[in-house]
């Protein structure tokens, strides 16, 4: 009886481990790609949530078309419940055990800047798809290789557009006036609106800041009115935003106001309520009159979105994932320094859901998408429409100064 258990013991781990060795047999097949971002933890999450799934759904087409060098593509996401240490530690996790050959996100710029050496050091390119911090894309050092590519929207491209729209204004912006959080993502848009608003001449006339929790913004409105501001315009997350807002309903005071993309969260519209959340223009990359294309994915991953809103980002990860798969192919290889050599020159261009990308990057350009790619929006009886006046229509490329 002992001899015959331990045989059917022996066999059992036998099987297991053949078992075991063929799954990972299968799994070293596939060609991994990592997503660090959150996905949990702030606002920001339905963002990352949403480029998720449009990642996910660019690898199911990819896998369904034969894959990529003969191999199925497998994505691997961590959570970095955006807190820059978390972020770290998934950068090494996904880098050194899961052997990623490439990696997206994350959803919080603060977090991108505080790993994207992990990434030049390792030689893993990281396709950003929803952070939009101006230096994530910036070389570690002038004339280095540089491993971060982008393609979502980008604080610095938003701000030289605003800027553009302030400056053929004459009539309706006379006395500008900046706001910001202040986080790193404010202060960071504050630079660029400072910088830009230099190079577009524009005199500001005040400058006040907010924390990213306040709710009562009428000391800096207040300050913003008694010099005469008819146009504010403002560096923040979404409920912030909201909050300004509502302080600028407190005292009656609406200048002009053009806003960072932020807006557009689900967070904003919830606490600005339909009427106030009416009154900010801003920019995105898609609006919700969709293309034929954008409807299909659309119609394909909208249920699991947790705000319709939140389909940009989407977009940014289906479009993101389709050009690493042409890096790839082009390079056929998945090594890193191929890959971003690739991507640096891509020879073909890309269908995307957001646009063709013809020759995206460069060895010294690793942003995807410009403000010509961008679309003018206000918020509309509850949804994220096109916005245009004569000005807009009649603004030109020259005229976004950075």
């Amino acid at each position: 009886m002992k001899t015959i258990r331990l045989y059917k013991t022996l066999l059992a781990a036998a099987a297991f481990a053949a078992f075991a060795a063929g799954a990972t047999g299968a799994m070293a097949q596939d060609i991994k790609v990592g997503y660090n971002g959150d996905l949990s933890a702030s606002p920001s999450a339905q963002s990352g949530q949403a480029a998720v799934l449009g990642m996910e759904a660019a690898i199911a087409d990819i896998n369904a078309a034969g894959g990529v060098l003969g191999k199925k593509l497998a994505l691997v996401t961590r959570d970095d419940v955006s807190a820059p240490p978390k972020s770290i530690q998934n950068m090494s996790d996904l880098i050194d055990n899961e052997k990623v050959v490439a990696v997206f996100g994350p959803t919080n710029s603060g977090n991108a800047m505080a790993w994207k050496h992990i990434a030049n050091q390792k030689k893993i390119p990281v396709l950003g798809n929803v952070g939009s911090g101006t230096d994530i894309t910036k070389p570690m050092s002038p004339g280095a290789d540089n491993y971060m590519f982008r393609v979502s929207m980008v604080d610095r491209e938003q701000v030289a557009a605003l800027m553009a729209y302030v400056k053929k204004n004459t009539a309706g912006s006379k006395v500008v006036g900046l706001m910001a959080e202040t986080t790193g993502y404010g202060q960071g848009g504050l630079k660029d609106m400072e910088e830009i608003a230099k190079l577009q001449d524009i005199k500001i006339a005040a400058t006040e800041r907010f924390g990213v929790g306040d709710t009562d913004m009428t000391s800096q409105l207040s300050k913003m009115k008694a010099a005469n501001v008819d146009t504010v315009v403002v560096w923040a997350q979404g409920t912030p935003i909201a909050q300004l807002v509502r302080s600028m309903e407190k005292i009656n005071y609406f200048p002009m106001t053009l806003t960072s993309w932020a807006a557009d969260n689900i967070t904003f519209y919830d606490a600005a309520g339909k009427a106030l959340a009416e009154k900010p223009i801003f920019m995105r990359t898609v609006s919700e009159t969709r293309t034929p294309a954008q409807q299909k994915l659309f119609d394909r991953i909208g249920a699991k979105l947790k705000a319709p809103g939140s389909f940009s980002f989407a977009l940014h990860g289906y479009d993101s994932m389709q050009l690493l798969a042409q890096a790839m192919k082009q390079a056929n290889s998945t090594d890193g320094a191929a890959v971003r050599a690739a991507l640096e020159d891509l020879k073909t261009p890309v269908q995307g859901v957001l646009k063709t990308y013809d020759k995206p990057f460069s060895k010294t350009n690793h942003e995807a998408l410009t403000a010509k790619d961008l679309v003018w929006i206000r918020w509309k009886d509850g949804k994220l429409l096109p916005y245009s006046d004569a000005l807009i229509q009649g603004l030109k490329p020259a005229d976004f100064k950075q």
